[in-house]
């Protein structure tokens, strides 16, 4: 997977097509590649902004000027307008998009509890029979982020050293089979030095669990 760092990442935006969005007084978003997109948004995509521009009621007396593109975004966000781009950028505003863009996430690392849990169902289950073996969930994750492609929204920086971010899968079905044959894998190696007074200790749950990825 890769890092989209919001620390260091600057969205582009095209300018005409911003106060487009604005406008058409729909619900819109930036996407990470600085693309707007309107509501309902795909399912995988991430977004760095998301809104509605609501306009004030006028009058001939009062006539409403164009809003101000930093005043739409608001003040967490940082923008500088380059001729007919709008550079963005969106890390201030980091624990709003957090609400953002969970819904579509494939997980959630923005705790200091860290992954507890898979958006994907079958993902999700095999997470919950892999800790009968002490297979966590941040092996799973690491796993993920080596193996397969996505994106890892976050913010990150050095020092003080801080990590919160939320994980994209571009292919949840791949994704299943790498965590399904590491554990495999993992709890047959496990398994193998197990005594037959071992075997007879196993609880219910870890006999599920090894029925779950075939290795009885």
């Amino acid at each position: 997977m890769k890092k989209f760092n919001l620390f260091k990442e600057i969205i582009i935006v095209k300018k005409s097509d911003f106060i487009q969005a604005i406008n058409s007084l729909k619900v819109y978003g930036i996407n990470i590649k600085g693309e707007i997109k309107y509501e309902p948004f795909d399912e995988k995509e991430i977004l760095i902004y998301r809104g509605q521009h609501i306009k004030k009621p006028t009058n001939a007396l009062t006539p409403t000027a164009a809003p101000k593109l930093s005043d739409v975004l608001g003040k967490n966000y940082q923008i500088v307008e380059d001729d007919d781009r709008v550079l963005v950028k969106a890390f201030s505003n980091w624990q709003e998009l957090i609400a953002v863009n969970t819904p579509r996430a494939s997980y959630d690392d923005t705790t200091g509890d860290g992954v507890d849990k898979f958006a994907f169902e079958y993902m999700e289950e095999i997470g919950w029979q892999a800790t009968e073996f002490d297979i966590t969930y941040r092996t799973l994750v690491e796993l993920l982020e080596e193996e397969c492609e996505g994106t890892l929204l976050c913010i990150e920086q050095e020092s003080p050293y801080q990590f919160s971010g939320l994980g994209f899968l571009d292919d949840d079905e791949h994704a299943c089979k790498v965590l399904f044959d590491f554990c495999q894998n993992n709890i047959k190696t496990q398994i193998k030095e197990y005594s037959d007074k071992d075997r007879e200790l196993l609880s219910d749950d870890e006999l599920e669990a090894l029925e779950f990825f075939k290795c009885l």
